[in-house]
């Protein structure tokens, strides 16, 4: 079994397509924690995986508020943007943020 040295804290984290200019909930998520797939005949070659909610209306939400799974290696990795390398999701530290952010959780997901 492959277990990750490094994985997400689980906590609320921006996707680099953010807007910082747009709702405060855009490409905005929850990490709720990581998991292992376990079949043999997986199609991904990382096994490990991210989970986490979306906080605005996405198609995963419509489609009946599911959970999003990621490749653990692709959660954690670099992108290029405005020709720059910045991490694919980058945690969010402002507690203000945070409040607001867990206001739209409760709305959207009816949970505390």
């Amino acid at each position: 079994m492959n277990i990750p040295k490094v994985v997400p804290e689980k906590g609320f984290y921006y996707h680099y397509k953010h807007n910082p200019d747009g709702e405060i909930n855009n490409y905005a998520y929850e990490v709720i924690g990581t998991g292992y797939h376990t079949e043999n005949n997986c199609r991904f070659e990382d096994v490990n995986m991210v989970v986490y909610l979306p906080l605005y209306e996405s198609s995963v939400y419509k489609a009946g508020k599911f959970f999003d799974i990621r490749p653990l290696s692709m959660f954690m990795e670099s992108v290029p943007k405005g020709g720059k390398i910045i991490p694919r999701f980058q945690k969010i530290v402002d507690s203000n943020i945070i409040l607001k952010l867990q206001e739209i959780r409760k709305q959207m997901y009816e949970i505390e």
